[in-house]
């Protein structure tokens, strides 16, 4: 039921890319581990907290040089593109984004709860926020992109994007949180190419799902 290559494991580096890198050093030794001195949660939130943190970098001489940063945690995430195979159709959002402040159109995807599994939780949400569930394990094909950090020089959100070929498929009550408020509907791939999508995670399986559609002629 499962397709695609898994991109959360780092590759082997390549040692005359390491050489290159190397030669601009400032001394700070980066095959070593960074270590964390201290971190202190100086904000709760529902959605996420925020950690401020003294980090010690090794130098190449032996010594350390001490930086801080500040990060918000987060819960990992599912980012999914739902693919209507037999009406080649698409399955598009729309709810608003404090982020950037407007109604923004999007595709599916929300929070990993506690003990699911990144499919567990993509069949979860589908179905909360848009009422689509597959008919049966047989009607379901996932394209598993890759996790991918939303920012990760300020936050270690794991979004975990993957492209969902359905079938067949039936409709459910939907079942929002409180303050949850999303539209959905059906669109061509072109439609939802061209509607002004402006999440990065959401681009990554647009872009992902571009290139299958080039290679296969859909």
């Amino acid at each position: 039921m499962t397709d695609g290559t898994d991109m959360t494991t780092r590759p082997a580096p390549d040692d005359a890319v390491e050489t290159t890198l190397d030669r601009s050093s400032d001394g700070i030794d980066m095959t070593r581990p960074a270590t964390v001195v201290s971190h202190d949660v100086v904000w709760r939130g529902v959605v996420y907290d925020v950690d401020d943190m003294a980090i010690d970098l090794h130098r190449t001489d032996g010594g350390t040089t001490r930086i801080r940063r500040q990060i918000t945690r987060h819960r990992p995430c599912v980012v999914l593109l739902v693919h209507d195979e037999p009406r080649d159709l698409y399955l598009m959002e729309r709810e608003y984004r404090a982020g950037s402040d407007r109604y923004a159109y999007g595709l599916p995807a929300g929070l990993i709860d506690a003990g699911e599994d990144v499919e567990t939780a993509a069949l979860r949400e589908l179905r909360e926020e848009t009422g689509v569930a597959p008919d049966g394990p047989e009607d379901l094909r996932i394209d598993r992109v890759g996790a991918f950090y939303s920012s990760e020089g300020m936050s270690d959100e794991l979004a975990n994007i993957m492209v969902l070929h359905l079938g067949s498929w039936h409709a459910e009550p939907r079942h929002f949180d409180p303050d949850e408020h999303v539209e959905s509907a059906w669109v061509t791939f072109d439609t939802l190419r061209g509607i002004g999508v402006t999440s990065s995670n959401s681009q990554i399986a647009l872009l992902h799902e571009a290139l299958r559609r080039a290679t296969t002629g859909r």
